[in-house]
């Protein structure tokens, strides 16, 4: 099994077709085919059903697909690190991110990365959290900060804090007409707001999550794709919106509420491959604690319940 033999299984999962595939690759059909045989062989399973037309993968022709992608994108970004450090260009740090972090302490980490570091050439990818997991594995971003917990061995996930949770209401509500906390239950009947709306598991699942802990039914669920949308349909009184702390400087046309109870968060997560021991993951870390330490707004009791920084381990 090499390298060939991923590239080649890649491109026929991807056209569905050998012809399209061998086309694709600047190769004749009879030797794509004999390699991929080759491949099914030694791994003593078929990976692609052959008599279908568009062609389909096995069970096991679609896992094999995913690990040879990570495989090869492990490969490139390999690559092109090594280029770079050759050329003596800049090091290039991607970061995923989901856009409610960017109410919080994003901004000033990448800050603070730019100046620790002149060199790094920093890139900030929205992405939902789910999709930094697999962006990770496969090489496409080095770091993710997003909001949900995972338990993917390859993925070191930290905890940074427990972010309050908030309800946006609209200025009209009956809800709207009290500055105190808000318990769960008030939010039985109403019509919710949640996002994103996929992929899933996602944020939106964390809320229902919560409120399920609560035996909260609400009257109506509307999903939509993204937080700015989900405020702007509070402000026109279509429903109520669950969102992090940070977020309720993002509209001054809408009230907040915060959660109570100790459930009633969501966590900030940094997440880095756990092989990765480039200098840049220590970095972060240290300028997370210093940057913890003091103590901006969005850091404090008010808008988070828990918070643990980056210590080194």
């Amino acid at each position: 099994m090499d390298l060939r033999q991923f590239r080649y299984f890649a491109a026929v999962a991807e056209e569905r077709n050998f012809t399209r595939a061998a086309e694709k690759l600047n190769i004749a059909q009879p030797p794509l085919s004999r390699q991929i045989q080759l491949l099914e062989e030694e791994l003593g399973t078929v990976l692609i059903q052959r008599g279908s037309r568009p062609l389909r993968l096995t069970d096991a022709g679609r896992l094999f697909h995913e690990q040879a992608l990570q495989v090869l994108g492990r490969v490139e970004q390999m690559a092109e690190a090594t280029r770079r450090v050759g050329r003596n260009q800049n090091s290039v740090v991607k970061i995923g991110f989901v856009p409610s972090t960017l109410y919080g302490g994003l901004p000033s980490l990448v800050r603070k990365m730019r100046q620790a570091a002149p060199g790094l050439d920093i890139r900030l990818v929205e992405m939902v959290s789910l999709h930094q997991v697999h962006a990770l594995k496969e090489g496409r971003i080095d770091l993710g900060f997003g909001r949900l917990r995972h338990s993917d061995p390859v993925v070191t996930g930290l905890v940074l804090r427990e972010e309050r949770l908030a309800v946006a209401i609209p200025e009209g509500h009956p809800l709207a007409a009290s500055p105190e906390s808000l318990p769960v239950s008030a939010l039985g009947g109403e019509k919710l707001i949640v996002y994103p709306k996929e992929p899933r598991p996602s944020y939106a699942d964390h809320v229902l999550r919560l409120l399920n802990g609560h035996g909260v039914r609400p009257g109506e669920l509307e999903e939509v794709s993204e937080l700015q949308t989900a405020l702007g349909l509070v402000s026109a009184e279509v429903g109520l919106c669950i969102v992090p702390s940070s977020s309720r400087r993002l509209r001054d046309d809408i009230r907040y509420r915060i959660l109570e109870g100790e459930r009633a968060t969501s966590p900030v997560v940094l997440s880095y491959r756990a092989s990765d021991t480039s200098a840049y993951v220590g970095l972060v870390r240290e300028l997370i604690e210093e940057m913890y330490a003091e103590n901006p707004p969005w850091l404090t009791t008010e808008h988070n319940l828990s918070v643990r920084g980056a210590a080194p381990e």
